[in-house]
């Protein structure tokens, strides 16, 4: 089975795509999260858990469900990171992660997609974006590939600054940066409810036909590009940036 989180499609997109290769379903653990619900899942094929990655490492969310769900039957774990640029020394993490939780650690893919992390980096145009995807589509089908037959993904040595980033700036990044206090509506919003519907942690609430964020934000900056309006801005550093959402996989791809 794939289980995959996602903010704005990227990983769905893969997760999607890789599912389709393998002829297996796609389980989303966003609605899970949202709900507050453990997961309670079985599969007598391999785990593959795909997921963005927050300042190289896997998402401390994602983290969580799996560490508090319930994975039956088969125990291989593959992994697949989707990122702009690097996922850093995440294998470390993942090798733990499975380690702590009785899965046998098979691998992780890095999948370079669109940046959209829109409160602190330059996010592609529409075009720019479609190309990224395509390039990306070889390294999904390669995962897929190696999944399907059993095997493990191959390994790579992590240089110091890998392993900086992902054990020294991580922890810098979620206690200084990953917070909702920037994120605000301008009179451009509608009070559709849309932020409110997609926030996968219900940080954003709608007051007086208002969003408000509150405590438990994890910057997946899915509130800011599904907004119809446009109408989230994150401080003064997400605005004139285009917002980005990926498109759904379709099979036909």
């Amino acid at each position: 089975m794939v289980v995959y989180f996602s903010g704005t499609g990227n990983s769905r997109y893969a997760a999607k795509l890789i599912a389709h290769r393998l002829g297996d379903a796609a389980t989303d653990a966003g609605a899970y999260i949202k709900s507050g619900t453990a997961a309670a899942l079985g599969s007598e094929k391999p785990w593959v858990f795909v997921s963005p990655t927050n300042a190289w490492n896997i998402p401390r969310v994602f983290e969580a469900f799996i560490r508090g769900g319930s994975f039956t039957g088969d125990r291989r774990a593959y992994f697949v990171m989707t990122c702009g640029d690097d996922i850093g020394a995440a294998d470390g993490r993942l090798r733990a992660l499975c380690a702590d939780t009785g899965f046998e650690y098979m691998g992780v893919e890095q999948v370079v997609m669109p940046e959209n992390y829109v409160a602190m980096f330059d996010v592609p145009d529409k075009g720019e974006a479609a190309a990224i995807i395509e390039k990306a589509v070889p390294d999904m089908e390669r995962a897929a590939a190696v999944i399907a037959r059993g095997g493990s993904i191959p390994g790579f040595f992590p240089t110091f600054a890998d392993k900086f980033k992902t054990n020294v700036v991580n922890p810098v990044f979620y206690a200084f940066f990953v917070k909702s206090k920037k994120f605000f509506a301008t009179d451009a919003c509608i009070g559709c409810g849309k932020c409110q519907a997609v926030c996968p942690t219900n940080t954003v609430k709608l007051c007086d036909g208002r969003p408000v964020w509150g405590e438990g934000c994890v910057h997946c900056m899915t509130c800011i590009c599904s907004c119809p309006k446009k109408a989230i801005e994150y401080g003064k550093i997400s605005v004139g940036k285009p917002r980005y959402l990926c498109p759904e996989f379709t099979a036909d791809k």
